[in-house]
């Protein structure tokens, strides 16, 4: 006959604290996480705070000595006030349509060309490495020097003209320039929207697409009704990601089409250019706006389209039961 173990309880009228798993790991966690926390608010906090300051303060101009005429002054809301009226409201809503335009275009093509491209890649087939790094080449090159290549690609005895057979200046004032910024850019990024997708694709069970061929879906509904609802954290995620690099596009268009153009002047290029000409006020200004309208757009697109950058969706814990003798 066994001999059961003796359990040893509390002292009589002793009362036991229950204790949890995740107690003090609050402090533990925070300890930790102190240094990361230190650096970004060293690199992201203190620029954001200096640009808001910033764009308080006027400094005055350069005299033709080549010494600043007058130090720094206080003029509260006076630069954002100048931002919207006259000939530089008409500019600043130029820059803004701009910025907006090639966001909305960029980002649509980026995505059908990645989605195209994430399905290709993830096909089973001779010689898929060598197409999976043939794709992703145009994301692993610098924006600066895709730009480089591609104004070489779009000068007035370049590549395109040639196949085209036109003289278009590609680089002049009009719509070409426009055309030129998005083809370029859309090239460069969709393979990124292509390997978020990718990755996503890769985590759908080979089983799922075998019963829907038992059901005799078509290849259309089985995109529609499996591949694109599973994939869809992934691309919302990088979706995502492309608004908020595209809202703050700069070098692509300075580098390719060069800066004082009025075609493809983005809010960006409008700060630099103002800080070029030391009117650090009013290009802080301009900074602020963009960062302003960056966070705006984010958190629609994250509350209207439930885009998940964690990776997981929330889940709605139940509710405890208060009542007596509720468990």
């Amino acid at each position: 006959m066994s001999e059961s173990a003796s359990v040893v309880g509390p002292p009589p009228g002793k009362k036991v604290r229950r204790t949890s798993f995740n107690e003090g790991t609050g402090k533990l966690a925070a300890l930790l996480l102190s240094p990361t926390l230190i650096v970004l608010l060293l690199v992201i906090g203190y620029p954001i705070i200096s640009a808001l300051r910033e764009s308080l303060y006027t400094s005055g101009g350069i005299g033709d000595d080549g010494f600043v005429i007058e130090g720094s002054q206080f003029v509260g809301l006076d630069n954002f006030a100048a931002i919207f009226t006259g000939a530089t409201g008409d500019r600043f809503w130029n820059a803004f349509y701009n910025t907006t335009f090639f966001t909305v275009t960029c980002v649509v093509l980026e995505t059908l060309l990645g989605v195209l491209m994430a399905m290709v890649m993830h096909k089973a087939f001779k010689g898929r490495a060598i197409v999976r790094a043939s794709i992703l080449i145009p994301w692993a090159i610098p924006t600066v020097v895709s730009a480089l290549l591609w104004k070489w690609i779009f000068q007035a005895d370049g590549i395109a003209n040639t196949v085209l057979g036109t003289q278009i200046l590609w680089s002049t004032e009009g719509w070409q320039s426009v055309l030129s910024v998005i083809i370029a850019d859309t090239w460069k990024t969709a393979p990124f929207i292509g390997l978020l997708v990718l990755a996503g694709l890769q985590t759908i069970p080979d089983e799922v697409y075998e019963a829907a061929k038992v059901d005799g879906a078509s290849p259309w509904k089985t995109f529609t009704r499996i591949t694109l609802p599973l994939v869809k954290p992934a691309l919302l995620v990088a979706v995502l990601f492309r608004i908020l690099d595209t809202l703050r596009i700069f070098d692509l268009p300075y580098v390719l089409v060069g800066p004082n153009k009025e075609s493809v002047e983005t809010l960006s290029i409008l700060a630099f250019l103002e800080a070029n000409q030391t009117r650090y006020g009013p290009a802080a200004a301009y900074a602020t706006l963009l960062f302003i309208y960056i966070v705006v757009v984010a958190y629609v697109f994250v509350k209207l389209l439930g885009a998940d950058v964690i990776g997981e969706a929330r889940v709605n814990k139940p509710k405890k039961s208060r009542g007596k003798g509720g468990a």
